[in-house]
Parts: structure tokens; C-alpha cells; sequence
């Protein structure tokens, strides 16, 4: 069982321009103290065949954390366009929300991005260099995809790799694809 569970993201401001930054509502709770912050970071793939164009675009630190429910406003800059090779700026592309504890990864929230011309006449006859003011940003928000990886959240209870409740880590990440639950 996880220490912190993610119970709602909204995405604010969507659709929104290429170069508007980037704002997720995101509620959780925790049903067991933590002693160290818990780190959310947003990150977007700038290319699906070389992870090198990927964009840490924030990360922020949040703790310590009580039992409670929390909610907050995750805020983050848009992509460096400079930094994503010409031809992957539109398309479709994915934006990952990320959530950790001491260096492990628990939580990813994944959204499938749609980038293109708001205007119709530049969707059908693309410019030869890409107008990035001209283009507009569309995260499909209502299909995440949720993958929950196990962690020993108290590693001081835990010699022999079970979490303290007595479960085992297990090897694979376990997927969520619906919004439910998150």
C-alpha cells in the first residue's frame, strides 16, 4: 500500500498556446507521516526516439507531509522549443508528472499532448519554419495513464526488501489507465 495516493489532477488552462505555462491542480493524500518531502516533477518528451530532447520543466519539493488530504497548484514554464528538433514540434508527443520519495519514483501520470496550428489555413499548408506562437497546445487530460510503482516508503522498518507492512516489492509497475482512483 502507498504512503501518498494522487485522488484528482486537473489540467487548468488547456488548450492553451505552445508557449503558456503549464498548470495541473493536483489533490493527494497521505495516510501515513513521512519524515522527508515528496518531490513532483513535470517532464516532456521531445522526442519518442531520443530521450536527449526530453525537458525537466519543474520540480519542487513538498513536505514534510502529515496524514491529510493536500491540494495544490503545480506550475511549470512550457518546453524550450530551441531544444526539440524542428520537425516533433507538431504532433503528438506525451507530458509526464511524476511523484517521488527519496529518490524513488512511485507515481507517473502520463498525458498524450496534441501540438498544432490553431489556425486552419497553417494546419494544411505548414510554413517551412514552424510559427511557434502560432501553435497551440492540447493535452488530452481525460485519458491519463497511471503507472503506481512500489517503494519502501520507511526504509528505516525494512532490512530485507519488504515494505512496512509487511508486502514485497513486487517487480513490475502496475497501470491504471482510467482517471478512477488515481
Amino acid at each position: 500500500m502507498s504512503a501518498v495516493n494522487i485522488t484528482n489532477v486537473t489540467v487548468l488552462g488547456n488548450p492553451s498556446s505552445f508557449l503558456t505555462p503549464f498548470q495541473f491542480e493536483i489533490s493527494y493524500e497521505c495516510v501515513t507521516p513521512l519524515k522527508d518531502d515528496i518531490e513532483w516533477k513535470l517532464i516532456y518528451v521531445g522526442s519518442a526516439e531520443d530521450e536527449t530532447y526530453d525537458q525537466l520543466l519543474e520540480s519542487v519539493l513538498v513536505g514534510p507531509v502529515n496524514v491529510g488530504n493536500y491540494r495544490f497548484v503545480f506550475q511549470a514554464d512550457p518546453p524550450d522549443p530551441s531544444k526539440i528538433r524542428e520537425e516533433d514540434i507538431i504532433g503528438v508527443t506525451v507530458l509526464l508528472l511524476t511523484c517521488s520519495y527519496l529518490g524513488q519514483e512511485f507515481v507517473r501520470v502520463g498525458y498524450y499532448v496534441n501540438n498544432d496550428y490553431e489556425d486552419e489555413q497553417l494546419r494544411e499548408e505548414p510554413p517551412p519554419k514552424v510559427l511557434i506562437d502560432k501553435v497551440q497546445r492540447n493535452i488530452l487530460s481525460d485519458k491519463p495513464r497511471v503507472t503506481k510503482f512500489p517503494i519502501n516508503f520507511h526504509q528505516e522498518n525494512s532490512e530485507s526488501g519488504e515494505q512496512a507492512d509487511g508486502n514485497k516489492e513486487l517487480p513490475a509497475p502496475l497501470d491504471n489507465p482510467s482517471n478512477e482512483g488515481l
